[in-house]
């Protein structure tokens, strides 16, 4: 709801990420974040991007509020929705990377699976009756996949393990 507000307050005003960020004094890609809602901003930001946006903390959090006026128990019910915001931002980047980690484990897994089978089957159709059509086809296409895997598959074996070491590194 906040990364929306940001976004369809910024458009009203016609100003770009640019000359949002220009006025709130940080880098274009930090209103970028916020409006894509990978992060959001801190209680006293949200107060001045609220100042610029000409509306209240309240309506960009997504309430409809009577009174214009913020005092120091509206901060902490801002402090206090942001603090949720920010953890199920945490929460979906952790679901993202344990996502990311099993995609790249099971990338691996085939990759072995498949240089096992390779392994056992020690090209076996090299030995077909290539006279045959369909014999010929079937072994020029397994031929070259092992051609290609066995020269293309270590390097995604070993970006995936990068990749799966790069998901446990402590943030």
């Amino acid at each position: 709801m906040l990364n929306e507000n940001i976004r369809n307050l910024r458009k009203a005003k016609g100003l770009s990420q640019e000359e949002m960020a220009i006025k709130l004094n940080v880098v274009r890609q930090t209103v970028s974040k916020w409006e894509k809602g990978l992060s959001v901003p801190d209680s006293s930001m949200l107060v001045s991007l609220a100042d610029e946006l000409d509306t209240s903390v309240s309506i960009l959090l997504g309430e409809t509020v009577l009174e214009q006026c913020l005092n120091e128990g509206d901060l902490k019910s801002i402090s206090e929705k942001l603090e949720v915001i920010n953890l199920q931002l945490a929460k979906r980047n952790e679901m993202r990377i344990r996502i990311i980690r099993y995609l790249l484990t099971s990338v691996c897994t085939i990759i072995l699976v498949l240089f096992v089978a390779f392994a056992a089957m020690r090209s076996e159709y090299l030995t077909w009756d290539f006279n045959n059509p369909e014999f010929a086809i079937a072994g020029t296409l397994l031929h070259g996949f092992e051609f290609l895997f066995v020269r293309v598959a270590p390097f995604i074996f070993i970006g995936s393990i990068i990749g799966i070491v790069f998901t446990y590194k402590k943030r």
